[in-house]
């Protein structure tokens, strides 16, 4: 213990203000010792871990320094290659010198198949290696760059026997203090990454994170650290999951004393490890951040002291060619999945379970929706419940089971973007006893599975689906989980190039029509609605008299007939769609909150009851009619909106339509939109203008047809 006596002079004793510099003084030399101390935990930079040697040079430039980062990964510094070598890999073995007894490790990580491509030159690059299938560099005693096809060493370096590689220190679990915080041993994987398995607690603290700093406990004088998702909001709860935390900035494990869950509102630590002075831990190269192998197998209960490597996972199935991608594997009593989606920023990719095991069919579908949510700079993982084919309403569709009365079990893991590809890791259970909204993953049989992906909605929601299964017509796409090779993936998603952006069509638009039908249809692609409205599409839009979401102009005071065909039928989602005339360009007012039904103002299509709740005028709705696919959906191929029509036809339910007459207001705004009651951005603009404007418009109208006329008649005079 520190005597302030021995530290300063004795006449900073002998009065009360001496006492108070004397402790000011103290403080700040505790607080300078403490961070001598962390300082000298830190190992001579830079440190890459345990140095394995130099490669030596055969042929084609090959140079750098090798080093043994954790028990499953070497690390290249400054590796130099020229790439001109037919068939070079990284190649490693066991027998006494390099030899075609061996195999390659992989690189880059990121392919898919059997064999990674050929090695491509290199001009003093830090590369990471991870050894394959469970190895360890116990297991190797050479790493080469070898070239196949001529059995040529073009250079090595020998692994020094008994090299002592740096090992993650296991620590203790939390100490239990407050809001049922607990986990099982936590471990440090590297000199930035904590992993913590079985983590609980209950999320009822308003202000906590995970927190680190110096000192004896856990203290206000801490740094926050990002969750697993990289977030800094306060802690939402968590029931036995298993994380990986990264420390920000520069900040090491040598750094800190403790990593604990604090509460900086009320400055409370509601449970806390102790970080030991002793570390050797492998140097944080970015070997434990998302990468294909991404979990960690244990063998034991999960009080257990050691844990074993990393595993790769070699399963992948491709569910829609050249779009989505799935990797699993099977981790005690969970299903551990890993999506790769060439999809847009503002789209979600979506895997599960068929609704009827022997077809791949999306209705009673059981899926995990996972997108990144570009508001909350996070990813997310969503258990979703599909029970129609149509947006959710609160009650039924493509629903997210904690929506409909369910619990969302998929779990995030972690996610990442490059190269145009969203790579999404989680986990979910095999089984969950929720036979409402869940289906139980079996181990002993083959499964159909389904795909999709598509645009959120505003509510980050499923708002349709672009893609599903391998194409329109889907097939029956089937996975036994239980399997440990099972990879048909033969192409990797990071080499597949964008294909060019299509051309819309040109927006449609009605004039001086005073009847107006009011029909579903197909989208019509990336030529169609999303082109035309800069919305995401749901799939399905409203077709007036016949046209795609055309712009429909209409004049103060006259009154509008349309004669609506949008279904009538409450309990089928994907055939109930009420018409009606808001100022919302979204629409959907059905699912909106009473906040959201303030904000919206409606002009036609909508009552409200007796509580002031909106609900569909009669003549809103009317029997289902619905422009329908010949085959497959040509928009693709479609030149014109003209030309896609004759690859539709229209089929329509028994029944009446509905009715719906609407005088314009006087005070309506210039601008008002058409919608669907019951879902989202299907309908578009109304173009509200005066008598005067009419007038003029159809004056203009008027000239153009007779001047139009003329021209014909010219012609065929000519003619």
């Amino acid at each position: 213990m520190l005597s302030l006596d021995k530290i300063f002079p004795a006449q900073l004793s002998t009065t009360p203000s001496g006492w108070k510099n004397k402790r000011f003084v103290f403080i700040i030399v505790v607080l300078y010792s403490i961070l001598i101390t962390a300082n000298g935990r830190r190992p001579s930079e830079p440190y890459y871990g345990s140095r394995i040697g130099q490669l030596t040079t055969f042929a084609h430039g090959i140079n750098g320094t090798v080093y043994a980062v954790d028990e499953t990964t070497l690390f290249i510094k400054n590796f130099v290659y020229d790439g001109t070598g037919p068939d070079a890999f990284f190649w490693v073995g066991k027998t006494s010198r390099p030899s075609p007894d061996g195999y390659i490790i992989p690189y880059p990580e990121d392919y898919i198949g059997s064999d990674p491509p050929v090695l491509q030159a290199h001009n003093y690059t830090d590369i990471i290696l991870r050894l394959p299938m469970g190895k360890r560099i116990r297991d190797i005693r050479w790493l080469s760059v070898w070239c196949r096809r001529f059995t040529v060493d073009f250079g090595e370096v020998f692994i020094p026997p008994n090299l002592d590689v740096p090992k993650p220190k296991v620590l203790p679990e939390f100490k239990r203090l407050a809001h049922n915080l607990r986990s099982s041993n936590i471990s440090i994987l590297d000199a930035k990454t904590f992993y913590i398995p079985n983590l609980h607690y209950d999320g009822a603290g308003p202000d906590a994170y995970f927190w680190v700093g110096n000192g004896s406990e856990p203290n206000i004088m801490g740094t926050k650290v990002p969750n697993e998702r990289g977030s800094l909001e306060p802690l939402s709860g968590y029931q036995g999951e298993d994380i990986e935390i990264q420390l920000p900035g520069d900040l090491q494990v040598y750094d800190i004393d403790w990593l604990s869950v604090w509460c900086v509102e009320y400055r409370h630590n509601f449970g806390h490890v102790y970080i030991p002075k002793d570390l050797d831990v492998p140097p944080a190269l970015g070997q434990t951040k998302l990468t294909p192998q991404w979990w960690y197998i244990t063998t034991a209960s999960p009080t257990m002291k050691t844990k074993t490597a990393h595993t790769q996972i070699n399963t992948c199935k491709e569910i829609i060619k050249e779009k989505l991608q799935v990797k699993w594997e099977i981790k005690g009593d969970s299903l551990y999945v890993e999506l790769l989606g060439r999809i847009d920023e503002d789209q979600y990719m979506a895997f599960g379970l068929s609704g009827d095991n022997g077809k791949s069919q999306m209705v009673r579908g059981d899926i995990t929706l996972a997108f990144y949510d570009k508001i909350s700079l996070v990813y997310r993982a969503v258990d979703y419940f599909l029970s129609d084919l149509s947006q959710c309403d609160g009650r039924s569709g493509v629903c997210p089971d904690e929506r409909i009365g369910g619990k969302n079990d998929a779990v995030l893991l972690a996610g990442d973007r490059k190269k145009g590809v969203t790579i999404i890791k989680f986990k979910r259970p095999l089984k969950t006893f929720d036979s409402q909204y869940d289906i139980n993953i079996p181990l002993d049989q083959t499964v159909s599975v389904i795909g999709a992906i598509g645009p959120l909605n505003s509510l980050k929601e499923a708002n349709a689906h672009s893609h599903i299964g391998d194409d329109v017509n889907v097939e029956n796409i089937e996975i036994n989980f239980s399997l440990k090779n099972d990879n048909k993936c033969t192409k990797s998603l990071f080499n597949i190039k964008d294909s060019p952006d299509e051309v819309p069509w040109p927006v449609n638009s009605i004039a001086n029509e005073f009847i107006l039908t009011a029909r579903i249809g197909p989208t019509g692609g990336k030529r169609g609605y999303t082109a035309i409205t800069g919305y995401n599409s749901w799939g399905i839009a409203w077709y007036i008299n016949d046209l795609l979401i055309p712009e429909i102009k209409v004049v103060r005071g006259e009154t509008y007939t349309f004669i609506v065909e949008g279904g009538n039928d409450k309990f089928q989602p994907a055939k109930f769609h009420p018409f009606y005339i808001t100022n919302s360009s979204e629409g959907g007012l059905g699912q909106r909150n009473v906040n959201e039904i303030r904000d919206e103002y409606v002009y036609a299509g909508v009552v409200y009851d007796s509580e002031g709740y909106p609900v569909p005028m009669e003549g809103a709705t009317g029997r289902y009619c619905e422009w329908k696919h010949n085959g497959v959906d040509s928009w693709r191929t479609s030149g014109s909106f003209e030309d896609y029509t004759r690859t539709l036809y229209l089929d329509c339910d028994q029944g009446e339509p509905g009715y719906l007459n609407w005088t314009v207001p006087t005070d309506a705004p210039d601008l008002l939109y058409y919608q669907c009651f019951t879902h989202r951005n299907l309908g578009w603009k109304i173009h509200v203008t005066d008598s005067a404007q009419r007038l003029f418009v159809f004056n203009i109208y008027l000239a153009t047809t007779i001047s139009l006329s003329l021209v014909v008649l010219n012609r065929r005079i000519i003619i």
